[in-house]
């Protein structure tokens, strides 16, 4: 177990909108700006969406790489690609950036309702998706919208096809899977395997299920994970200034409570990281 505390920054998503929060970061060069100031506030772990020039969600491996590069020239925090890329995207568009062989990748672990859509991800896609990790040696975050999710990456482990320690993410607050609350949050930490090494990570959505969440997770021996993807503001009806905002205000409640902030290089040591 990682004593520290591990913040992971979620700078830009596929969701959110600049009309949403102007500062949200679109541009290479903005993402490794945002990178680099949320790795001076204490987040060890970029979790990472691509945008074009318009500021669409796209799976370009191109703009992935720009990204990457751009974020690399500047700081060295981890890099986390998501592969659950945006609605209506295939699984061979949100898997393409992990043949580049980022450091961390997501893994979603079922199928889930986003409101009025539905983002598919069956069991055999789950495979596909760890074992192309394994091969290209990207360590995988389970990332678990509802309890059986934890029970499906369960599976992922029983079948060889992770190699631990094994990192989840519990994303609380999306309408239509489990809410932004302390008794969801618990119900998913006791889905977790017992009897093997892991980490795992607390995400709110939405305004106050992102107040809430990480650092509870946080002082319940977990880690916590904030950014624009899961919410805007900083305060009720406050927009935040920019992510950095947001990992320095957990960063500093993670310390208050007498708790260290994990490094980049704590993160690689823990999970093997190259």
């Amino acid at each position: 177990m990682l004593k520290k505390v591990m913040i992971t920054a979620a700078i830009s998503g596929a969701e959110t909108t600049r009309e949403q929060q102007p500062a949200l970061p679109v541009t290479p060069q903005e993402m490794a700006l945002a990178a680099k100031a949320c790795r001076e506030a204490g987040a060890s772990i970029i979790h990472l969406h691509a945008r074009d020039d318009a500021g669409n969600p796209t799976a370009s491996v191109a703009r992935f790489a720009q990204c990457l590069e751009a974020i690399r020239a500047v700081t060295d925090v981890v890099v986390e690609f998501t592969t659950g890329g945006a609605i209506g995207m295939s699984d061979d568009e949100r898997l393409a950036p992990v043949a580049m062989g980022p450091e961390m990748a997501s893994l979603d672990c079922g199928s889930v309702n986003f409101a009025d859509e539905i983002l598919p991800n069956s069991l055999p896609s789950m495979r596909r998706f760890a074992t192309t990790m394994l091969e290209k040696g990207v360590k995988p975050t389970f990332e678990c919208f509802d309890v059986g999710h934890v029970y499906n990456a369960r599976i992922l482990i029983a079948e060889g096809l992770v190699k631990p320690p094994y990192h989840f993410t519990f994303v609380l607050g999306v309408p239509g899977a489990m809410p932004a609350t302390v008794e969801a949050l618990l119900m998913m930490k006791a889905a977790l395997p017992t009897d093997v090494e892991l980490e795992w990570t607390g995400i709110g959505v939405g305004g106050r299920g992102s107040a809430l969440i990480p650092p509870v997770s946080a002082l319940m021996g977990g880690h916590a994970r904030v950014g624009f993807e899961d919410n805007v503001y900083f305060t009720r009806g406050v927009l935040a200034s920019s992510n950095a905002q947001l990992v320095a205000r957990i960063a500093d409640t993670i310390r208050a409570y007498g708790k260290e902030v994990a490094s980049p290089d704590d993160v690689r040591a823990r999970f093997g990281l190259r």
